[in-house]
């Protein structure tokens, strides 16, 4: 369960903010994505291998 401290008069806004930015990092939406369908591990393994491959290029060009 994520829990969100509030100050004293602190803005919502500023707390759903800080909620949805909790929420965002326990990765829960990705994996519901995920379980959608099932994917074979090696379709799995040959995507991780591709974004391994595009992220590596992208710093590459970077510099």
């Amino acid at each position: 369960m994520i829990i969100v401290q509030i100050k004293e008069g602190e803005n919502i806004e500023k707390a759903l903010k800080k909620f949805k930015r909790k929420f965002e990092k326990t990765g829960i939406v990705r994996e519901l994505r995920g379980r959608r369908e099932f994917k074979k591990p090696s379709v799995v393994r040959r995507e991780q291998r591709n974004k391994a491959i595009y992220v590596q290029q992208l710093r590459l060009e970077e510099e």
